[in-house]
């Protein structure tokens, strides 16, 4: 069972699969657009991959404000939602992504990776921790 995990942002998705067996997330990339309303590129790509990795289920990163209210960017999440539903025919999962950017950007600096080059590969490291997140919990 192959579960794609997706950090949707004003002009990037970060993406990222887990291995057949649903045991880990490897990030794989981050799709980028110039403007936050022009999608069909980015859900045509999110369709590619959905058939290359065998995709069942898919998993968006849910942005929800720290007081555990909807926000702006949460109701954009969801409408992308519910357009990803409608081009793939998958479930759509939705997953609390709070810190999941902090996170990933702390990971990085550990890791020893230039400020430059974080920004290219944030949303990737973010989409696997949303993933890595949910996998965890269904054991």
């Amino acid at each position: 069972m192959r579960i794609l995990g997706l950090d949707y942002g004003s002009k990037t998705v970060g993406v990222a699969v887990c291995d057949p067996l649903g045991m880990t997330a490897q990030g794989v990339e981050t799709i980028t657009r110039k403007e936050e309303n022009k999608l069909r590129k980015t859900l045509a790509r999110i369709e590619a991959l959905v058939e290359e990795y065998q995709v069942e289920t898919i998993v968006l990163g849910y942005p929800k404000n720290m007081d555990d209210s909807i926000g702006e960017r949460a109701l954009k999440t969801e409408e992308f939602r519910n357009m990803l539903v409608r081009r793939t025919g998958l479930p759509v999962v939705l997953w609390d992504e709070r810190l999941t950017t902090i996170e990933a950007n702390e990971i990085l600096i550990e890791s020893g990776v230039r400020r430059e080059d974080r920004k290219k590969v944030i949303d990737k490291i973010a989409a696997t921790l949303i993933l890595q997140s949910y996998l965890g919990s269904l054991k």
